[in-house]
């Protein structure tokens, strides 16, 4: 038996998705696993080969929050790390699998990841909500006003043109307002820039969950950890346990689960992600 589930639990998900009025998609940092953008392990060990001997870590996860002694530095880093998870190669599946599933379908994505594969797959942005930032915004690290900045141009000279684990210091970004040095738009605290495309985003999301209250809502989560559970997964479980018509779908490497309290109209799928959404794209 496949270790994602049976064949049952499949096909009642084809069954959930082809009866749903509406589909909300929550996306977890699994979902990027599942499309091989890890953060540890050979990838990272083969692109950051300098700073892991130079330092020791073992992840982007950890080579990010490092306090490194220059800006130059910094961004010699970071400007790798963004290249890597946002800029660089075509996107693989699961994405293209789900985007075809929507065609077609009312459907709306939140998500906590900031890598963009969603829009970068071909996503509509205007039923995509990216709660913790983008990879490809800057923002002022005080923050001194509400603006983002697309940083794609300069990431690529960074990654260019470093040398010796640093970029050149006409390259290090500041900000064009106080001059305070620019900080990426990942929320990591209460410095985190809301900027107008964020506010737009969250009252599409909004309007979604108001337009389909009480519809045959299919709600998607897919490689939500345990994190932040506030975002996407508790969420989830609100709208399934208020909503009598609504379906909760779990697709989760080890971590596929739902409450009691909705367990009549829940459908846990453990095993990776891509392979089980190529199988129900064949059933629905």
């Amino acid at each position: 038996m496949p270790a994602y589930g049976t064949t049952a639990k499949v096909d009642v998900f084809c069954k959930a998705w082809r009866d749903a009025e509406a589909i909300m998609i929550g996306a977890g940092a699994g979902m990027s696993a599942s499309a091989g953008l890890v953060y540890d392990g050979p990838r990272f060990e083969s692109n950051f080969a300098d700073f892991v001997s130079a330092y020791g870590y073992h992840d982007m996860y950890t080579a990010g929050f490092y306090p490194y002694p220059t800006l130059e530095e910094k961004w010699a880093y970071w400007s790798r790390h963004i290249f890597l998870n946002r800029y660089e190669g075509e996107i693989k599946e699961p994405y293209a699998t789900l985007l075809d599933m929507v065609q077609g379908r009312d459907y709306f994505v939140l998500t906590t990841n900031v890598d963009h594969c969603f829009q970068r797959t071909g996503f509509d942005k205007r039923r995509l909500f990216y709660t913790q930032g983008d990879y490809g915004l800057w923002q002022c690290s005080r923050p001194c006003h509400a603006s983002t900045y697309d940083n794609e141009a300069t990431v690529r000279k960074m990654v260019a043109e470093q040398s010796g684990m640093k970029v050149p210091s006409d390259l290090v970004p500041y900000c064009p307002k106080c001059g305070a040095p620019m900080a990426m738009n990942l929320r990591a605290d209460n410095t985190f820039v809301q900027d107008a495309g964020w506010d737009a985003a969250r009252g599409h999301y909004d309007d979604f969950v108001e337009v389909t209250k009480g519809k045959r809502i299919l709600l998607l989560e897919l490689g939500v950890g345990g994190n932040t559970p506030a975002i996407i997964k508790y969420p989830f479980w609100r709208l399934a346990l208020e909503n009598p018509a609504a379906t909760y779908v779990c697709i989760n490497k080890g971590e596929a689960y739902a409450p009691e309290e909705i367990g009549q109209r829940a459908i846990c799928l453990d095993g990776d992600i891509a392979e089980i959404l190529v199988l129900a794209q064949k059933g629905i």
